[in-house]
């Protein structure tokens, strides 16, 4: 049990349980509950974009089905390979030490879950399942983005209520205070920190509300993922800089690996997004103000290319047209096929 305050924003001290409720002798944890909330949600956004997609609903139901099943173990792989220690088990024999072992590696119930680890498991089942499907894998990512947005904003705040997942001490206004409460209701701990989580709960909350703006308005396929990559990238590579319960590499504390990772995503996400905009640009130059494709221009591109384009149209006349041009007629395409 906690007790949670604000002291710089003049809100005092309220208490927080990990547990919500217990059924038949089973706590039944706040994260959890969250966590589901946040799926559910991320789902029923997810079925609005797939529509606008055209994307079926069955195959919506089946991508989000692996999405959510291996994400959740691409999260938990992820957490136990940054901190394996937390899971090795000791003390018994040989064989009950691995028999332990297992047994806190698949307890995701006691906690132990890494966002990142999430995203990258349910990155590589997405395109398994575009590619069964037959679905633009670009069109599955820019409705998986801001759906995933939706689990972190709301999930965030199960670490809120498991009082984790905050950052180093520090006296800015926004400081968030947390009181530890033993069994016996005495105070063990106490100590001022970053709010982390909320941090990232609101920066999740801002790119969302930004990317279901434009969403409809985006200019390829592809564009809202790199945004998100951009935009949570960023954000968390700052925010988790001031955390003080990162994983890192080799225990090397310089090293976070979440941090680098999401660097690494938002200067891939902007590198694809120019690309993007890059090929866009040069549709543009292909194609006249009427739409129509203008062969001075694509000759220009081909040639700045490096593709041969002198003759081009000879070469594509076959025998027949050239004998139907030289009887004076015009093959207008009105035949039956």
């Amino acid at each position: 049990m906690y007790e949670i305050s604000f002291p710089g924003l003049g809100i005092d001290g309220f208490t927080i349980k990990s547990v919500a409720f217990t059924i038949f002798g089973k706590d039944i944890m706040w994260y959890g509950i969250l966590i589901c909330i946040g799926m559910i949600l991320a789902y029923l956004y997810a079925y609005s974009r797939a529509k606008f997609e055209g994307v079926k609903t069955d195959d919506l139901l089946d991508l989000g089905f692996f999405v959510i099943l291996f994400g959740i173990v691409g999260a938990r792989l992820y957490y136990v390979l940054f901190a394996p220690t937390s899971f090795v088990a000791t003390g018994g024999s040989f064989w009950e030490n691995i028999g332990d072992t297992i047994v806190n590696v698949v307890s995701i119930w006691n906690g132990g879950l890494a966002i990142f680890g999430g995203i990258l498991a349910g990155f590589a089942t997405a395109l398994v399942v575009a590619k069964i499907k037959k679905i633009h894998f670009p069109v599955i990512l820019d409705i998986l983005a801001p759906s995933v947005m939706i689990g972190q904003i709301i999930g965030r705040w199960g670490n809120f209520m498991n009082a984790e997942a905050y950052g180093s001490e520090t006296t800015v206004p926004w400081r968030m205070g947390i009181k530890r409460i033993s069994a016996d209701g005495l105070y063990t701990s106490s100590i001022e920190v970053h709010p982390t989580f909320l941090y990232e709960s609101l920066w999740n909350l801002i790119g969302f509300i930004l990317i279901s703006i434009f969403y409809k308005k985006k200019k390829f396929n592809g564009q809202v993922f790199y945004f998100y990559m951009i935009w949570y990238g960023l954000g968390r590579a700052v925010i988790e800089g001031l955390r003080s319960d990162s994983l890192y590499i080799a225990g090397n504390e310089n090293l976070r690996v979440s941090q680098i990772l999401a660097a690494a995503a938002c200067v891939a996400g902007i590198v694809f997004m120019t690309v993007g905009f890059m090929k866009l640009k040069k549709k543009a130059a292909l194609a006249g103000a009427d739409g129509m494709v203008q062969p001075e221009k694509v000759s220009a591109v081909m040639s700045a290319e490096g593709i041969p384009t002198e003759n081009a149209q000879e070469d594509k006349t076959t025998e027949a047209e050239k004998t139907d041009t030289s009887r004076g007629k015009i093959n207008d395409g009105s035949q039956d096929h």
